[in-house]
């Protein structure tokens, strides 16, 4: 068994010198597939649900290649890495739809700390009572996601402290969302959110991990992790869904997993453990001391990865995916993108420099995929 897995990407768009533009009203009015987001800088494409990981690479690649070309008819525009504002214009919002009051809301309420890039994973459970337990797990393990993911250091040409500013900023809405024990307690805490206004609607939750569907809350098949920062490299993004899938799989497997059952600490108390170690992985990423859900001990996040990726190497390569599991030891080997970053800025290199390079990087890996990965077959 595999299990269907699908991506929502957001990006910037912008020019070569890493300069971030709004052209999201032309990018969504000439390409159906995308989609606006409520800051012009940013657009977002979903690819489809799909159990090949082969057949992802190809959904990954193929909508940035088709934007790439589109921008060019705009100007000398590109696709820009990295998760945040990382070299100014911080100070306002460029709204992409004037007229839409949600997004409204979200200006006034949140301004350009919701100005982000993100991949958001969608990992498919059918069974709702299954989907809250893996909920659960993962969302005590979320932290682990946003050490493997973090590629926002800089803000407006900063080095701001943070591997993931965008996670330590976001306004993880609303501010106390608990362990959910069952669909029916979803249910019942959903619908009083919306009745006393701290959700605008259903799609008014943000936080690490969430349970996803047709018709939230009442509907739902899917498990959509939110932690991750913009994952430039798309071998690097699987790996990370890889680890991801074997973990759900075992989870699905073993109802024995379960924070609620198996943790010295509260429900309570894992919220708390949880959102402390969500700061820390957002400070240190793979560097992160995090506490252990299940004893309390205390763990390095990458420590703590590569005894899952242990773990979890018997279950990929059973389910044949196991190539695509193991480039996770080169993130934790080399680092990830903003620790990469952060080591050019400590040696003297700016971050307008270090955007620009990664601008390139990003497009030579993506033709590289291309030419050697996207065949037809795959398609």
């Amino acid at each position: 068994m595999r299990l269907l897995k699908g991506f929502e990407i957001e990006m910037y768009t912008g020019t070569p010198q890493g300069e971030i533009v709004g052209l999201s009203d032309k990018i969504v009015e000439a390409m159906p597939s995308f989609m606006r987001e409520p800051d012009s800088r940013n657009v977002e494409y979903v690819t489809k649900p799909l159990q090949s990981f082969e057949q992802l690479l190809c959904a990954l690649v193929r909508p940035r290649q088709e934007l790439r070309k589109y921008l060019t008819q705009l100007g000398d525009y590109t696709l820009i890495p990295g998760s945040t504002l990382s070299l100014g214009r911080s100070d306002r919002f460029f709204r992409s739809d004037p007229k839409n009051p949600y997004h409204d809301y979200i200006e006034n309420t949140y301004g350009t700390k919701v100005v982000t890039a993100s991949v958001h994973i969608n990992v498919g459970i059918s069974d709702p009572d299954v989907l809250m337990r893996a909920c659960r797990v993962i969302r005590t393990e979320a932290p682990l996601f946003l050490a493997l993911s973090a590629s926002s250091p800089f803000i407006d040409g900063k080095a701001t402290g943070y591997h993931s500013t965008r996670w330590g900023l976001f306004p993880q809405t609303p501010s106390h969302v608990p362990l959910f024990s069952s669909h029916a307690d979803h249910i019942q805490w959903v619908e009083q959110q919306l009745a006393a206004g701290t959700m605008q609607n259903v799609r008014h939750l943000w936080t690490s991990v969430r349970p996803n569907g047709d018709r939230r809350p009442y509907d739902l098949n899917r498990l959509e992790l939110r932690i991750c920062d913009l994952v430039s490299d798309p071998i690097a993004l699987l790996a990370i869904t890889a680890l991801l899938e074997a973990r759900l799989l075992q989870i699905i497997e073993n109802t024995h997993i379960d924070p609620l059952t198996q943790s010295t600490f509260t429900p309570e108390e894992l919220i708390a453990v949880t959102a402390s170690n969500e700061v820390v992985a957002a400070a240190n990423s793979l560097d992160a001391q995090l506490t252990h859900w299940q004893d309390g001990k205390t763990i390095i996040a990458r420590d703590w990865i590569a005894q899952m990726y242990e773990e979890l190497w018997a279950i990929a390569k059973e389910r044949g995916f196991n190539c695509f599991l193991s480039p996770l030891q080169k993130i934790l080997r080399e680092g990830n993108e903003a620790q990469q970053w952060l080591q050019l800025h400590a040696v003297g290199v700016d971050a307008q420099r270090v955007i620009t390079q990664a601008i390139v990087t990003a497009k030579e890996r993506e033709v590289e995929l291309e030419d050697k990965l996207c065949s037809p077959s795959m398609a």
